[in-house]
C-alpha cells in the first residue's frame, strides 16, 4: 500500500496494549499517519509508553482522555487533533460501550448509555469531521467505522448493543452518498470475535470450534484492513459495510 506521510489520523477508543483502536493506531502509524486517538480511563504510564512506541516508528502523535457519552465529545476532540496535529484526513469511529442486559434487564439508563457512545458519538465525530474538511478543500477523506455485524444473526442479552451497533451499517451507506461529492469514502468494518480485552479463557475455548481457519481473530487482522480502507488504493470503495472474521461460523 502506499506509504503517507504526515497525513493525520484519529482513532477513538484506545485506552489498553490489547485494544483494537491501537492495533489500529500501530497499522496507521506503519503507514506514516500522525495519530491522535482517544482514551479513557488508561494507566497513564500506558498513555505515554504508547506515544513514545509511535513515535519510535516517525511519526507525532497525541491523545485525549474524554468521555465520548459527552454531547460535545466530537467538537472538543477535533480542536485538540486540528490545534496539535493538524486537519485529520482519517477518522476510525473504533469506541464503543457494551455490557450485557436481555429483555428482563433493558431499560432507558442502559439504553442511553449505549446511544450516547456507539450511535451519537459515531455519528457526530463523522459529520463534524466531513464539515471541517469541506471547509478545509482537502482533497481525500476517509470515515472508517466499527461495527459488530448485527446484521448477520441475532445477539441475545445484547439488546442495546446490537441495536446500537446496527444503526451504524445504515448510517454508514446514506453518509457515503452524501460525501461522495467532496472525496470522502465512508465504510464500516465488522471485525467479528476478536480477542482483545473482553475475552478470557473459557470464552476462546468456545469460539475457537466456529473459527475454521483454525484460530480467533486478533486485533491486528481488522488493523490490516483498515489500514487498507485508508490508503490511496481504497478510493473507489465507498457505502460498504464489510465483514473481517475468518470465516467465522454463527450458531
Amino acid at each position: 500500500m502506499t506509504q503517507i506521510k504526515h497525513k493525520v489520523a484519529l482513532v477513538t477508543g484506545a485506552s489498553n496494549q490489547k485494544d483494537i483502536g491501537t492495533a489500529i493506531c500501530r497499522q496507521l502509524a506503519s503507514q506514516g499517519f500522525d495519530l491522535f486517538f482517544t482514551h479513557w480511563k488508561a494507566e497513564p504510564a500506558w498513555i505515554e509508553e504508547f506515544h513514545q512506541e509511535l513515535k519510535r516508528t516517525g511519526v507525532n502523535s497525541g491523545s485525549a482522555e474524554i468521555d465520548l457519552s459527552e454531547a460535545d465529545a466530537a467538537f472538543l476532540v477535533l480542536e485538540a487533533v486540528q490545534s496539535t496535529l493538524g486537519l485529520p484526513s482519517i477518522l476510525v469511529n473504533n469506541a464503543a460501550h457494551s455490557v450485557r442486559d436481555g429483555y428482563r434487564e433493558l431499560d432507558a439508563r442502559v439504553l442511553d448509555e449505549h446511544y450516547q457512545v456507539n450511535m451519537r458519538a459515531t455519528f457526530l465525530f463523522s459529520v463534524e469531521f466531513a464539515r471541517r474538511f469541506e471547509a478545509s478543500g482537502a482533497e481525500s477523506g476517509r470515515i472508517i467505522n466499527l461495527t459488530s455485524g448485527q446484521d448477520l444473526g441475532p445477539m441475545p442479552g445484547e439488546l442495546a448493543y446490537a441495536a446500537t451497533k446496527g444503526a451504524i451499517s445504515s448510517f454508514t451507506k446514506s453518509l457515503s452518498a452524501e460525501l461522495a461529492p467532496i472525496s470522502i469514502t465512508v465504510n464500516a468494518v465488522n471485525p467479528g470475535p476478536t480477542d482483545s480485552t473482553w475475552m478470557n479463557e473459557a470464552i476462546r475455548q468456545h469460539l475457537l470450534p466456529k473459527f475454521p481457519m483454525g484460530r480467533i481473530g486478533q486485533p491486528s487482522d481488522v488493523a490490516k484492513l483498515i489500514g487498507f480502507l485508508a490508503s490511496d488504493e481504497a478510493e473507489w470503495i465507498t457505502g460498504q459495510v464489510i465483514h473481517s472474521e475468518g470465516g467465522f461460523l454463527r450458531g
